[in-house]
């Protein structure tokens, strides 16, 4: 195992320029992809369930860079986590009509609760990234500016994964403030 790795990181904003009165609201997009990912499986979390493994904890870090030479965070960082709790329920309401399947996989993502029926709905909750960043305008000052994003991403040994520890950096984008 280890060999997983964050893809490639998509900045998306609304606009290339912004007056000096302006928000500029930039998404950081990206997912988690290899072995961790592939081994996040229905058979795999049911065994670690029956081996008393029920918990998985992502965390991540996002933070937005400017600057060629001399880079400055711009904004404020994201470090957070998303946690996966494995259950066992007989929930009638939870009914997978292909198989009779009880052990379940609630991903909590800030802090919000997300039940998904199938394995790839679970993977894109646990290991697919969208997260907002809003800047003001003034805050970077009049000219062209490069941002960038550095993304982190760490987890802990289970049954189906050995701990991991993951960097990337995305290109950059150029927006102007006149």
């Amino acid at each position: 195992m280890g060999n997983s790795k964050i893809s490639e990181i998509l900045l998306v904003n609304g606009k290339d320029q912004y007056s000096a009165s302006d928000t500029i609201e930039i998404h950081v997009q990206f997912s988690i992809d290899g072995d961790i990912r592939e081994s996040f499986t229905e058979e795999k979390w049911t065994d670690a369930y029956n081996k008393n493994d029920v918990s998985f904890k992502l965390k991540y870090g996002i933070k937005l860079i400017s600057g060629s030479f001399r880079k400055k965070e711009i904004g404020k960082p994201i470090d957070t986590y998303r946690k996966a709790s494995i259950f066992w329920t007989r929930n009638p309401k939870l009914v997978n009509p292909m198989k009779d399947r009880r052990i379940w996989v609630q991903v909590a993502k800030n802090f919000e609760p997300f039940i998904r029926l199938s394995e790839e709905e679970v993977r894109q909750e646990l290991f697919d990234f969208n997260e907002r960043f809003v800047i003001k305008a003034s805050d970077l000052g009049p000219g062209k500016h490069k941002i960038g994003a550095e993304v982190f991403a760490s987890w802990q040994k289970h049954e189906y994964t050995d701990s991991d520890s993951i960097k990337n950096t995305s290109k950059e984008i150029e927006i102007t403030i006149n």
